[in-house]
């Protein structure tokens, strides 16, 4: 059971609130999924709830929380002080790997589909593919009995096998389980519950909604009661201006009257007087009025941008690569790449993990850029490979510095909920989905005919996937992706293909997930 009471959790440095008089209570067997923008505080929020010292360092903390017996914490990436350890030094770093009997490490091996020497392995963490690292971290942790799972996206770094692996662990799970994902499919299978972050009105009004239902009928039902308070808002809105105008109309003949009324008649001036008091207090009960309208619902996560181009001859052949090998550092990662790919497609090269698609990618990429009669723009999965962190959002959308071009790059970021902070201050201190958020709308500007991405919905808002889906589904030209994200490749993709040792095989979606 995790229990939080009236948490709230404040930026020491700038005293923004992450989290404001936080509370709900999570029984034996629950999954509640942590969702919303990065930056919110979803991680941080796990931090607090597995009791990282290091938390307090950055945040204050205010409130109660208490899991019955114990939590385990499951980071986003493998700390950088264990990357170099071998498996067995990495379980010895666990005060009761020693405690465990060989058939209990068994056990735990078959629950975790590991192999049953691993524990004992000379192999280094840093060397298993990222599915391998997210069992061996889930085993060190159980090792201990918890009471509550905190995972921070624990889909990251994982090929279909693992994905698959990991929904059936999570379903079959019996402890209180609290994660943070932002893979929908994840989501819809396994979430009992749904904790939304979102930091409203340019990202400095807190709020934290809490929804005892699986996320499909929670997206379901919150699309409908946005839609229905954008309905009563704008027609209390139309009413209200309507009523305005015949207020205005009476109060302009009002003053009118004033003004023309002779000195002779003060019975009539005194009417008039009269008559201008009931006017104001109208216009004072309108104001009133007007304060008290339902809001025009926000969406943080909102996605406003138009991917166009002009399309290439849909008989045009974008790519026609052959190569004989694919390597890294020395070491060959698969042979005989042979790939055709059509203007008007849109590509997935699927695979495991360690099999070569992000350097596949990158070939292909170098390929396509030199040739005149494409325009290319690539969405890496690390930011840092396209976006120069020294310079502002507004800098990097307008690069002629031109003022007409800022001003446009303002409007841009302004329509993604950019402050004007985060607009005009280095990249660098973006969250993960503001940096994804703005290689987007960089994407839009370029008006190229063909889209390398990897892993693109990777650091988004689950709530931003559908708008992203759409928008690729549209887009006029090729798109050759990386991508685990099932949705996107069932919504988006035209032609699966799976990147094996042997080279680049056909296959369907059913093939890889």
């Amino acid at each position: 059971m995790l229990t939080v009471n009236q948490l709230t959790l404040t930026h020491r440095k700038d005293l923004t609130v992450l989290v404001d008089s936080l509370s709900f209570t999570l029984n034996d067997g629950e999954r509640l999924a942590l969702i919303g923008e990065e930056g919110n505080g979803k991680s941080t929020l796990l931090r607090v709830l597995a009791g990282d010292p290091s938390v307090e360092s950055y945040i204050e903390v205010s409130g109660s929380f208490s899991c019955r017996d114990s939590a385990a914490y499951l980071p986003q990436e493998l700390p950088e002080s264990e990357r170099a350890l071998s498996a067995y030094d990495f379980f010895c770093m666990s005060p009761v790997f020693f405690d465990q009997s060989p058939r209990e490490l068994g056990e735990l091996a078959a629950r975790l589909s590991l192999p049953a020497d691993v524990f004992y392995s000379d192999q280094l963490m840093q060397t298993f593919s990222g599915g391998e690292r997210v069992k061996l971290q889930l085993a060190r942790l159980l090792m201990s009995n918890p009471t509550t799972l905190l995972l921070d996206e624990p889909t990251n770094d994982l090929d279909s096998d693992s994905f698959l692996w990991l929904e059936n662990f999570l379903l079959s799970c019996k402890l209180t389980v609290l994660f943070v994902s932002h893979d929908e499919a994840l989501l819809s299978r396994t979430a009992t519950s749904i904790l939304l972050l979102e930091r409203l009105r340019r990202r400095q009004v807190p709020r934290a909604t809490l929804y005892r239902m699986g996320y499909d009928q929670f997206y379901a039902e919150r699309g409908a009661a946005f839609e229905k308070q954008t309905r009563i808002a704008r027609k209390e809105r139309e009413d209200f201006d309507a009523k305005m105008e015949r207020y205005d109309a009476i109060r302009r003949k009002v003053e009118r009257d004033q003004n023309a009324i002779s000195r002779q008649d003060p019975h009539g001036s005194r009417l008039l007087k009269k008559k201008m008091h009931t006017v104001q207090a109208m216009g004072r009960r309108f104001e009133r009025e007007q304060e008290n309208m339902t809001a025009m619902p926000e969406q943080e996560e909102a996605i406003f941008a138009k991917l166009d181009c002009a399309p290439l001859p849909a008989d045009k052949t974008v790519l026609d690569l052959s190569c004989a090998e694919l390597s890294v550092g020395g070491r060959t990662l698969c042979r005989d790449i042979r790939l055709t790919v059509r203007a008007r497609e849109k590509l997935c090269i699927c695979g495991h993990n360690g099999v070569g698609k992000s350097t596949l990618l990158h070939l292909i990429r170098n390929t396509l850029e030199k040739r005149s009669d494409l325009r290319v723009f690539y969405m890496p999965q690390d930011a840092g490979d396209l976006l120069d962190f020294s310079l502002s959002p507004v800098e990097l959308l307008s690069p002629s510095g031109k003022k007409e071009e800022r001003s446009r790059a303002g409007i841009l970021l302004g329509s993604m909920k950019f402050t004007a902070d985060e607009m005009n201050h280095p990249s660098a201190g973006l969250s993960g989905g503001q940096k994804a958020k703005l290689m987007f709308l960089m994407m839009a500007e370029s008006g190229a005919n063909v889209l390398l991405l990897d892993e693109p919905t990777r650091n988004l808002s689950p709530l931003s996937g559908p708008v992203i889906r759409e928008l690729l589904a549209e887009y006029p030209g090729c798109i050759i992706t990386v991508s685990h994200d099932r949705r996107l490749i069932q919504e988006v993709c035209t032609r699966t293909v799976t990147l094996t040792p042997e080279g680049v095989r056909p296959s369907s979606f059913c093939d890889n997930f």
